[in-house]
């Protein structure tokens, strides 16, 4: 449980930091992407059907599709919230492993497929269209100091997303239990009412976070170590 305060505490620090960061805010639908691109796999996977995806301004954003088995609407309502806190867990392994590079590889992808399959609507096709050239040109042009911060930005903004987003939807669920989103959704099919969702939500959540951190203070200890030098003794 310490770790999870300490978690909760330096990630209140980063979203206070991450507010003076010029156009932050583009970024933070990063982790709206990936929750509503969960939702669209896990569709496919259970052979439903992904009408489109929409993502808004206010970084919110929801996944029309249609399913046969009413049962595969409890893994599609998981994937959202589940998804988008392994992703923060990965873009954090990969920091610490030095494949900032494959990180942003891969986000880039997902957006080029979202934005060919899934995306429809005016302002999810304009985001995607500038978040994926500027990415692209990152790549492509950008210094190393530069690449690693825009993915640390990309990063943290993603982990601060996908843990405030569930304690958010903590508290609609309990003030509104109809209009907590995925949620919702799970309540209708299980036992368990909206609230208790949210808050496996928001369990999860700050579980990848702490992990994540953790693996983003390994990488900042391995770097300030200094080097060591090997000599062979005969």
């Amino acid at each position: 449980m310490g770790n999870w305060v300490k978690t909760f505490a330096l990630l209140l620090v980063s979203a206070v930091l991450t507010r003076f960061i010029p156009f932050s805010s583009f970024f933070r639908n990063v982790d709206t992407l990936v929750h509503e691109f969960g939702h669209a796999v896990v569709t496919l996977l259970l052979s439903g059907k992904v009408m489109y995806i929409e993502l808004y301004v206010d970084h919110s954003g929801v996944t029309y599709s249609s399913v046969t088995k009413p049962w595969t609407t409890i893994p599609i309502a998981l994937a959202g919230y589940m998804t988008a806190s392994l992703f923060a867990w990965l873009l954090f392994r990969l920091y610490a492993a030095g494949k900032q590079r494959t990180g942003l590889q891969i986000v880039t992808l997902i957006s080029v497929a979202a934005l060919a399959l899934f995306v429809r609507n005016p302002f999810g096709i304009t985001w995607l269209l500038g978040f994926i050239a500027l990415t692209v040109l990152i790549l492509a042009f950008a210094p190393r100091w530069l690449t690693s911060g825009y993915y640390l930005l990309i990063a943290f903004l993603s982990l601060e997303e996908s843990v405030f987003g569930p304690l958010s939807l903590t508290f609609t669920a309990y003030l509104s239990p109809r209009q907590a989103g995925d949620a919702t959704n799970l309540a209708l099919h299980t036992p368990l009412p909206a609230v208790a969702w949210a808050a496996v939500f928001s369990v999860f959540a700050l579980w990848c976070a702490t992990k994540a951190l953790q693996s983003f203070f390994r990488a900042g200890r391995r770097a300030a170590a200094p080097p060591t030098y090997g000599r062979q003794y005969e």
